[in-house]
Parts: C-alpha cells; structure tokens; sequence
C-alpha cells in the first residue's frame, strides 16, 4: 500500500461513519436544510416575491413555494445575468452550469459559494464509502482518469459558465489532480473525437486504476486503447484497474459488453449527480440504491408520478414517502433553486437510511396508449432479454409507432445498435416484449386486448447513434441519447442510420 492510500483510508472511514449517522436522522437534518434555505431565501427577491418571510412550516413552504420547471424560473435567471445580486440567492452564482434545454434553448443552473462543496464533496464521499467497506484504498496510488467535458469556461456578465463536468474540473482536491488524467491541454479539446484519441495517447502506458464517465463514452475509449495497442482486453492495457465511477445512465444495458472489453468484472459505483446538485451515491457494494444526500443543501419534495402533470399535484416531504412508489423529485436547494421539478423520476427501495433508484424522465416514456412505460422498465426488460439470449448492446431508443404503414396495430418500436446480435432477433423481441408484460399491467393489457402488438426491432447499423450524436453536436461529455420517447421525432431522425 502506498502512502497516499494509508493516508486516505482512516478519513474515508471517519467519513463513512459520520454519512451513517446523519442518516438514522433524515427528518432532522431535512427540516435544518429548509429553515436555512428560508432564512436566507426570505432576503432575496424571489423570496420577497413569495412573501418567504411568512412561512413556518412546511404547509406554509407549500403554500407560498410554486413547483416549477425551468420556464418559471428564467426571469430570475435573466436578471442575474444582468448583474442583479441577491435575486434567487445571496450575492451571486460563483458559477453557471449549462445544460441542453427544450422548450426553453440552453439552460443556466446556479452554482454557488453554498452549493459548490457539495458537488465535490458528495462524490468524494462515494469513492469513501466504498473504502470503508472494501478497505481497498489502493487506486489512489494509481492513475485516474475521468472522461468529462471541457474545463474552460465562458463568462455571462461576471459569472464563469461551462458544463458541470467541466466546472468540477476545477474544483478537484490537490490529493486527486496529481492523479488525475487526462492533461488539462487534452481535457480542453472540443472535438470529442479528437479529444479521445488524445486521451488514449497519455493513458496508454499509465498505471490506471480508477475510471469515471457516461458507459457509452467509457466504451468508446475503451475500444480505441484496444485498437492502438493492439491488446485483446482492457486488463491486458491497465492490469490494476479497480474501480468504475459513472452516473447519469443505467449501467446494465452496457455490462455484458463492458466487462468483455475489460476481460473481467470490475467493482462499481453510481453516483446521481446533477447540475442543480449531487442528490445521492451508491453508498455500499451490498445494499440496493443510492443514498439520497439528507443534509447536502437539498430539501426534497416528492410527487406521485400519475400527479406530476395535473394542475394540483400532491406534493409530500420525505418522512411521507413510500417504498415502490414512482415519484418526480423536486429540489429546493442553496444554489437558489426553489420548488425546482428537475424532471428525473425516482422509487424508495429503503427507508431506513433512505435509498433510491432512478426509474426514469418525466418527459422520457412512452405513454401512446395509455400504458406509461417508463425507463426503469425497458431497461429490466433488455437485461431479462439478454439473460436468455446473449448479446452486446452499444444503445438503444424506443418509440412508439401509432400509424404502421402495413395498416397493422400499433406497436413500440425498439432501435438498437448491438455489438454482438443474439443468434435469434426475433426469440429476442419476444423476450423483451413477455418481460415489460411482466413489469408493466397496462401494457399487458393492451397486448392481451389486442389494442397494440408486440415490439419490433429495427437495427440500427454499427456506429449509427455515434454519428447521429456527432450530427447534433452532442458527442461526448455528458450527453445522453435518451431511451424512450412519446415522440417518433429521433426515431425519424435515426432513419439514416438503420442497417439495411
């Protein structure tokens, strides 16, 4: 064991051990992040605006605390831009995280002095847990590399703006950048292309141990050490190679195909990072779940899935939740965010301490029929189809298709990219389609009424959602392609990239 990792071995543990105890009090640590929140909100202008000052209790928070997307909180947003202070929260955003929008173009989320340490913080705290637990401590003496976008930053009046993965760039402890890989020069090119082979360039012959980013992303990088070094896996590359850190995507769809690469199975970590804050981490290697960050500058409220879009939807605090229930988080936090509806679902599946999966989008499901299929259920539905009949997958998208040109009944369509196609695509489908039966009554129901048909599959040939992210901008860094869409809008668009 080296010196940096002894070093680091006792703090985690200390760490882990005050993580523990926060969280056998929830409610306590929760009301004391929202009587901060309200004390320093009530002297802002949007706390001036919703009479803040006025507000005891929760019923009373509710009551003058509107839920919002990001729409609602623009015009505030716009005159911090301005150069206004003290308008969502005290002074101004130490940093803009900028993020791809929809209705309303880019959006800019608050970073502040408050939030800031959190960010950093909370996925420092993941990497601890996990040595308190395992004791292995060991990568810190290695190489770690993380594939995130670029560091450099543009400024929007005074305040320094940039994709979150690139602000936490600069927020890195000392006792990681001397570890860190890429260089900053490399980890500033635009080009994701470009930029990948740059990375394999100065990794290559390193000693690396920890690896974090998006899978599809990690995958691509993965392939193009394989093709320069001419090696048959990753472990033949990087021999000491632990740990894997992502977030932001399920990583199971991606794990036949990753750990074939890799020559073996390798330890991980899921982490729930967002730009409007770090809102829980895999805490334990044993238990399900992310432990959702109780005393992260976040107070949380929750709204059952089937209420999100009514007009006065039932909103509860966390001591009201249920374990198996869908709920749509929404966020109230010391970046200035107030009833934010961030648009992730979410399901309890522990209450003591409190842990969560994300189960999908608010926006992203398909719901054509009536029969709410959210991503938590395609992706159980791949894995069970992949158990049966093995294959590699490199991404997918599925869509409904309402109007079939045959005149058929409608029907969900899936586009998947494999690596490795299973011997039977059509044994597949059908696993796919008798296991979202499984895991969705409405959508059972519908098939056995003879209202839709089952899923088809059309192909999507190799490296086509590779190039359909290249052509809209998006390769790399932290973008997504998202799985399920109300919408056949990227299903039309992946028209040229279907295999003939």
């Amino acid at each position: 064991m080296g010196y940096k990792s002894a070093v680091i071995k006792p703090f985690a543990r200390y760490v882990a051990a005050q993580i523990k105890i926060q969280s056998k009090e929830p409610y306590l640590w929760q009301n004391k992040v929202l009587n901060t929140l309200i004390q320093v909100g009530k002297r802002t202008a949007y706390g001036l605006d919703h009479e803040m000052g006025s507000i005891r209790n929760y019923d009373d928070f509710k009551k003058h605390i509107p839920i919002v997307e990001y729409e609602g909180l623009a015009p505030y947003i716009d005159k911090i831009k301005q150069g206004e202070s003290h308008v969502l929260w005290s002074g101004v955003p130490l940093y803009f995280a900028k993020t791809s929008g929809t209705t309303s173009g880019a959006k800019y989320i608050p970073i502040t002095h408050d939030s800031v340490p959190y960010h950093v913080n909370s996925a420092r705290n993941a990497v601890f847990c996990y040595i308190a637990e395992t004791g292995n401590s060991s990568f810190f003496d290695g190489g770690m590399i993380f594939l995130s976008g670029s560091p450099e930053l543009e400024k929007i009046g005074s305040i320094l703006t940039g994709r979150l993965s690139g602000i936490v760039n600069h927020q890195i402890p000392w006792y990681i950048k001397r570890n860190q890989l890429p260089s900053w020069q490399t980890n500033c090119i635009d080009d994701w292309e470009e930029k990948v082979a740059a990375i394999v360039n100065e990794t290559a012959h390193r000693d690396m141990r920890l690896i974090g980013g998006i899978p599809s992303w990690v995958q691509m990088y993965f392939d193009k050490l394989i093709e320069k070094t001419g090696k048959q896996t990753i472990r033949d590359i990087f021999p000491n190679l632990q740990l894997y850190v992502y977030g932001g995507v399920s990583y199971e769809p991606y794990r036949q195909r990753f750990e074939n690469t890799l020559g073996s199975q390798v330890q991980t970590i899921e982490t729930y990072p967002a730009s409007e804050g770090f809102i829980a981490f895999q805490d334990s290697q044993q238990e399900e779940g992310l432990l959702l960050q109780i005393n992260a500058g976040i107070f949380y409220e929750f709204i059952p899935i089937q209420e999100v879009s009514s007009s006065n939807p039932r909103r509860i605090q966390l001591e009201e939740v249920e374990t198996g229930v869908n709920y749509a988080i929404v966020l109230n936090t010391n970046a200035g965010l107030w009833g934010y509806l961030i648009g992730d679902t979410v399901r309890f599946v522990s209450k003591n301490p409190y842990r969560i999966v994300v189960t999908g989008r608010t926006k992203h499901y398909i719901s054509a029929f009536g029969e709410h299929v959210i991503g938590e259920e395609v992706d159980y539905a791949l894995q069970q189809a992949i158990l049966f009949c093995p294959a590699e997958i490199t991404e997918y998208h599925v869509a409904p298709q309402v109007s079939p040109l045959d005149g058929s009944l409608p029907f969900h369509e899936w586009f998947i990219e494999f690596n490795r196609q299973p011997s039977d695509i059509h044994l597949f489908a059908q696993k796919i389609n008798e296991a979202l039966m499984r895991k969705n009554i409405y959508y059972n129901d519908l098939l056995t009424g003879a209202v839709l048909q089952p899923i088809r599959i059309t192909l999507i040939e190799q490296d086509g959602f590779r190039r359909y992210m290249k052509s809209e901008g998006k390769l790399g860094g932290q973008n997504k392609v998202p799985r399920l869409a109300d919408n056949r809008n990227l299903a039309d668009a992946l028209k040229p990239y279907i295999q003939q």
